[in-house]
C-alpha cells in the first residue's frame, strides 16, 4: 500500500515540478497511519524521516520497521540505496533540530524558481531548505523590487536570495549561528550574489531587535522564528513563540518602514494568535492558505501572517488576494 501511494503521489507531483520549476517537494507526509513518516524528493536523492509509532515501541521493533519503509521507499520510488537518507525525527526543542547527526556530508546543489541552493542530506535533522515555505519565498521575491530586506532566523538564507533575485536593493541577513550563516553566503554565492549591499550579521535575534535603530528601517521583514528555545547562546532565558510572539512583533515593528510588510511565520501546529493582542498601531493578517504549495496541500506545515501599519499602503496587498 505504501508502495503505491508513493508511486502514485509522485507520479503526480513530478508533472507539476516540471511545470513550475521546483524539483525538490514533498512526496508523502503520513498519509498511511501505520506508516508515519515523511519523504522528501530532492532532485534524484530521497530524504525520510521517521516518526514515533507508538510510547512503548521496543528498539527491536524500531528496527524492523525502519527497514519496512526503506525497502517500500525505494521500491516506490525507484531509486538506489545509496541515494536514500533515512532520520529519526523525535520531538524537538529549541534548536536541537540544527544540531549535527552525521559526518558523511553528503552535499547536493538544488534549484528552486531558477535558483541554486547547497543542501546537506546526511549531517543535520533538516537539510537547509524548508520546502513548505517555497512559496512565501517566491511571493517575498514578487515584492523585493529596489525594497530594504531583513532576514532574522535567517537559517541558510534562501528568503535572503529571494529578495535579491528579486531585485531588493539592500539585504541584512541574522542568525544566531556562524555555521548557518556561512551557509548563507555560500547560497548567495552560488547565485552570483554579493557586495556591501548584502549584510550577514551573527547575533541572538531578540536582542538585535531591542538595539537602537538609529534611524534605520526596512521594506520587508522576514520573521520566521523556532517555536521554543532556552539555548543558552540566548540572552532570554526561553523563547515560545505561542507565548512571545506579540512583543517580537512589536519589537520587529520598530524597524519597519511606514509602508512596509513584516512575513510572519511559525511552524507550531497549534498557533492560533488572540487578535487582541497584535501590538498598538499594527494590523496582521492570515495568508496561511496563500502560502501552501501543491505538494503541501490539505496540510498545515506552518502559518504565515502579514503585519503592517495600520492605514499603510503596506497593509492592503490586493496581489496577494489572487493567490498564489
Amino acid at each position: 500500500m505504501l508502495d503505491h501511494r508513493l508511486a502514485k503521489r509522485f507520479k503526480h507531483l513530478s508533472k507539476w515540478s516540471r511545470r513550475t520549476g521546483a524539483p525538490c517537494f514533498r512526496v508523502y507526509e503520513r498519509d498511511i497511519p501505520e506508516f508515519p513518516l515523511v519523504v522528501d524528493w530532492y532532485d534524484g536523492d530521497v530524504v525520510a524521516w521517521l516518526h514515533p509509532r507508538t510510547r512503548d515501541d521496543t528498539p527491536e521493533r524500531e528496527q524492523a520497521h525502519a527497514k519496512a519503509c526503506t525497502e517500500h521507499i525505494l521500491r516506490g520510488l525507484s531509486v538506489d540505496p545509496s541515494r536514500l537518507f533515512l532520520k529519526r525525527r523525535q520531538r524537538q526543542r529549541g534548536l536541537a533540530q540544527y544540531e549535527r547527526v552525521d559526518t558523511r556530508g553528503v552535499v547536493r546543489t538544488v534549484h528552486e524558481h531558477g535558483l541554486s541552493f547547497e543542501v546537506n542530506l546526511s549531517d543535520y535533522l533538516d537539510t537547509g531548505l524548508f520546502l513548505d515555505h517555497r512559496t512565501t519565498r517566491g511571493l517575498v521575491r514578487e515584492r523585493a523590487a529596489g525594497r530594504r530586506v531583513l532576514n532574522l532566523f535567517a537559517y541558510t538564507g534562501a528568503f535572503t536570495c529571494h529578495a535579491v533575485a528579486g531585485g531588493a536593493a539592500q539585504t541584512r541577513t541574522v542568525d544566531l549561528s556562524n555555521t548557518y550563516l556561512a551557509w548563507a553566503q555560500r547560497n548567495m554565492a552560488l547565485n552570483g550574489f554579493g557586495g556591501d549591499a548584502h549584510r550577514f550579521e551573527q547575533a541572538d535575534c531578540l536582542q538585535w531587535l531591542e538595539q537602537p535603530t538609529r534611524g534605520e528601517s526596512f521594506d520587508i521583514i522576514v520573521l520566521d522564528p523556532p517555536t521554543f528555545s532556552n539555548s543558552k547562546r540566548m540572552l532570554a532565558d526561553s523563547f515560545a513563540v505561542e507565548r512571545d510572539w506579540p512583543a517580537l512583533i512589536a519589537s520587529a515593528m520598530r524597524w519597519l518602514d511606514p509602508n512596509g510588510q513584516i512575513w510572519f511565520s511559525t511552524n507550531a501546529r497549534s498557533f492560533s494568535p488572540d487578535v487582541s493582542l497584535v501590538p498598538a498601531g499594527a494590523v496582521m493578517r492570515d495568508i496561511s492558505k496563500y502560502t501552501l504549495p501543491e505538494d503541501f496541500a490539505g496540510r498545515t506545515p506552518h502559518r504565515a501572517y502579514l503585519v503592517a501599519h495600520a492605514g499603510s499602503p503596506g497593509a492592503v496587498d490586493l496581489r496577494l488576494q489572487r493567490g498564489p
